[in-house]
């Protein structure tokens, strides 16, 4: 298995990286999450998948460990391939992804090109409890503890005690954060209130 490619970048696309390393060039899928948190610089390290078939060998490429371990964890789920994985992590961030999860947000995962309800549904049942191994990288702890993410916790753990139930909690709360993604956590359970 190739887990990670050092070497001299050759051509970079939306789609795609051709990695140089001794003389072999090496095609890679990315996302577009990848192609932004990629440099032009020529030096290059970035973390692979291979993924072996009867018909192909395809090397995907990733900017960091967690977008790598999320990609994994996608196309273990019934019905996501390689290319809707990759398509899910070009039109939403890893973050975004996880968040979704977490947050059982059907229509997000939805909002997905070539991703029904019923398959949302599915990564959701499927990847809600397995993200835990991820989530034990800094990169992801940083996802899940960004400050809006703090404020948004904070808020529905309030709401829970208030008697409400998370799953309506976290509808109001995260309509209000997309409205004002600045809101103070005070301000988030005040205006939750009047929307329960």
């Amino acid at each position: 298995m190739i887990t990670h490619l050092r070497g001299k970048l050759v051509e970079k696309n939306p789609t795609d990286l051709i990695v140089e390393c001794n003389g072999v060039g090496y095609f890679l899928n990315i996302s577009l999450h990848t192609f932004a948190q990629i440099s032009d610089k020529e030096d290059i390290f970035i973390y692979t998948y291979l993924q072996v078939r009867e018909d192909a060998q395809t090397l995907f490429g990733f900017a960091d460990k967690v977008e790598r371990a999320l990609f994994k964890k996608l196309i273990s789920v019934s019905g996501i391939g390689a290319s809707t994985a990759r398509t899910m992590l070009s039109s939403l961030t890893p973050d975004q992804v996880v968040s979704a999860i977490h947050s059982e947000d059907v229509e997000e995962i939805k909002s997905v090109k070539g991703i029904g309800a019923k398959t949302a549904q599915r990564v959701i049942i499927d990847l809600k409890d397995k993200l835990s191994d991820i989530g034990q990288t800094d990169d992801v702890n940083k996802i899940l503890t960004s400050k809006d993410n703090t404020h948004k916790e904070e808020a529905l753990s309030a709401l829970e005690t208030l008697g409400y139930t998370r799953k309506q909690s976290e509808k109001v709360v995260k309509k209000i954060l997309s409205n004002n993604p600045e809101a103070t956590v005070e301000a988030l359970i005040k205006l939750s209130l009047k929307n329960l």
